[in-house]
């Protein structure tokens, strides 16, 4: 089962992985309330699509809207941002830790004084190398 924090994640990742509704977000977060109209307003679909993306940012709890008659004011609601951006920050740590790792190990292997070896396939033929898929028997 798939808890509340999962599932809200889930929803907030999803509504971003779409590029426009991405540059809705980013015209909310210029200007407090905006209306829907003027929201579509630059991008080449219809006002039902739109309502489709508003819709989903919505339902993931990125933006509000409020009725005034028959027009819709939208906002950002920046919350749900924030589990987004700790899960983010959490494996930008661990990759970044394995890739210094890794910048390490190749710092104190590599041997400046020595070039390094050709091991292309050409450089192997030319030495009578072949490539055995069989692992070489323990004697």
């Amino acid at each position: 089962m798939v808890n509340n924090s999962a599932a809200s994640l889930d929803a907030t990742f999803g509504a971003l992985a779409d590029p426009t509704r991405r540059a809705i977000l980013s015209r909310l977060a210029e200007t407090p309330e905006v209306t829907v109209t003027d929201l579509a307003r630059p991008f080449d679909v219809s006002l039902p699509a739109i309502s489709r993306h508003l819709r989903v940012l919505e339902e993931a709890g990125l933006i509000a809207r409020r009725r005034d008659g028959r027009v819709h004011h939208c906002r950002v609601v920046a919350a749900p941002m924030k589990p987004a951006s700790e899960w983010i920050a959490r494996y930008q740590t661990f990759w970044e830790e394995k890739l210094d790792a890794l910048a390490r190990y190749l710092e104190e292997t590599a041997d400046e004084d020595e070039p390094a070896p050709d091991v292309s396939r050409r450089a192997r033929r030319r030495r009578g190398a072949t490539f055995s898929r069989r692992r070489p028997r323990k004697h």
